[in-house]
């Protein structure tokens, strides 16, 4: 099937063909003809298999008929992060560069001037975050009685930043007579029951099973330790002849830290993370997409349907806390058809985190075999020398615990003469002062004071 087939415009055609792009991937195949006919429709697919241009390309040709009007948006895409909302407005601008429609993208970490203006101008596309657009409906910068297409994307995404309720309220300020397309590469039953509330008879396309990921990324898991993780890395960096590749961790903290380490060791490394501000994300980015650094250590901002050609390698630092994310972070490789490695790092502290994984996919992941680093050997030994301390540790204390024991309590023989004789009982004879002396000479755990006399009569004399 091609392009052609699908029943778009000829002017969009032309854009789709300048964009090197001549049969569609199958949920564009089964998305397109549905959305034109405005319809309803949840799409199912593998990240990286074209879910945006299934709904970016029909919207084009729908807008192309009518007018927009000031603070009045034609059509509503809501995307989760701002990365991904930038991305679809790069989308629209490719693709529509033969249609004359306005667009805004409203996100936050940039200032709400120009997106105001935007507004006030009218526009046929509306790209938001949730949060932006709530905060300038609030304020009356927006009416969404105008809108007449929804787009929900990465719903499940959605879910997991908290975004569900905020999402309800939007739906309820749209006309109820509206097109509503959600697009995710899972479905949660939180998200099935969004669907059922807010869509009407909607058609279902599913291209793969929830879930699964992507044929063309081989899989594997590295065993390793926490103190090894680095050194294991750089190895697998080494051992792989890594083109591009993106390393997810669980935390910021670990990002930067990550992102420092590997710069230390002179790769060419990068990082984005919540914490950045949008101009500095944009940026880094764009020296990733441009070739300036070939690794981008990232937190899960950045692995929801980002879409950079050429990843040749995903790693993923840390196990993923939720086992969606682990589907989402290996497809920024293997996209469009080719081909993808992924690794995950795993410590025994991740076993659940991997059966969680493994059942959401239905597949078990290959444990990769291979030379154990420096660091692991180290790791590995560093128990045993440990255990070596603590028993000699015992040991020392017991001696000196017996040191500062009296001597009458340690069972100490009488003293003899130089005989080698046993020195003759005088019972009218106090023990001689140097005796005394010699036995508070020595550490006592109880008592510093000097030794009193009766602790040195031996029983029976």
């Amino acid at each position: 099937m091609k392009f052609a087939d699908l029943g778009l415009s000829d002017e969009l055609l032309r854009a789709v063909t300048e964009a090197g792009y001549d049969e569609p991937t199958p949920i564009q195949a089964g998305a397109i003809p549905s959305v034109l006919m405005m319809r309803d429709m949840i799409g199912i697919a593998q990240t990286g298999t074209g879910k945006t241009a299934s709904f970016v390309l029909p919207m084009i040709d729908i807008l192309a008929q009518g007018r927009a009007r000031a603070l009045m948006p034609r059509s509503l895409i809501l995307e989760p992060t701002r990365e991904l909302a930038a991305q679809v407005a790069e989308n629209f601008e490719n693709y529509g560069r033969y249609h004359k429609l306005s667009m805004a993208l409203l996100i936050g970490g940039v200032q709400m001037g120009d997106q105001i203006k935007a507004l006030e101008k009218g526009v046929d596309v509306l790209i938001a975050t949730p949060g932006r657009l709530m905060d300038l409906f609030e304020r009356g910068k927006i009416l969404l009685t105008g809108c007449n297409m929804l787009v929900i994307d990465e719903a499940d995404r959605m879910l997991d930043m908290g975004f569900i309720p905020d999402i309800e309220n939007i739906c309820t300020k749209l006309p109820t007579n509206r097109q509503t397309l959600l697009f995710s590469a899972t479905m949660p039953p939180p998200i099935k029951k969004l669907a059922d509330k807010f869509l009407s008879n909607p058609k279902t396309i599913e291209v793969a099973r929830p879930a699964s990921t992507n044929v063309n990324i081989a899989q594997f898991l590295v065993k390793t330790s926490e103190r090894a993780k680095r050194d294991t890395l750089r190895d697998l960096i080494e051992e792989e002849g890594v083109a591009t590749a993106i390393i997810f961790c669980n935390r910021k903290t670990t990002v930067r830290e990550l992102a420092k380490s590997l710069k230390r060791h002179r790769y060419r490394a990068g990082e984005i993370h919540g914490d950045m501000d949008q101009s500095s994300r944009i940026a880094e980015l764009d020296r990733f997409k441009n070739g300036d650094i070939n690794i981008l250590v990232a937190s899960d901002v950045a692995a929801r349907g980002l879409d950079v050609k050429g990843v040749s390698h995903v790693f993923n630092f840390d196990a993923p806390w939720h086992p969606d994310d682990y589907v989402h972070r290996i497809g920024r490789t293997g996209r469009a058809g080719a081909k993808g490695r992924a690794f995950t790092l795993v410590t025994p502290s991740d076993d659940e985190a991997i059966d969680n994984i493994q059942k959401l996919t239905g597949s078990k992941i290959a444990i990769l075999g291979r030379p154990e680093s420096a660091g692991e050997r180290k790791e590995e030994t560093q128990p045993a020398r440990d255990g070596k301390r603590r028993e000699e540790g015992r040991r020392e204390e017991g001696r000196r615990e017996e040191e500062r024991k009296p001597r009458a309590k340690r069972g100490e023989a009488k003293p003899r003469n130089g005989d080698g004789h046993a020195a003759k009982k005088d019972a009218g004879r106090k023990p001689a002062p140097a005796a005394t002396r010699r036995d508070d000479d020595g550490p006592d755990d109880g008592w510093n004071g000097p030794m009193p006399d009766f602790l040195s009569v031996g029983f029976g004399t």
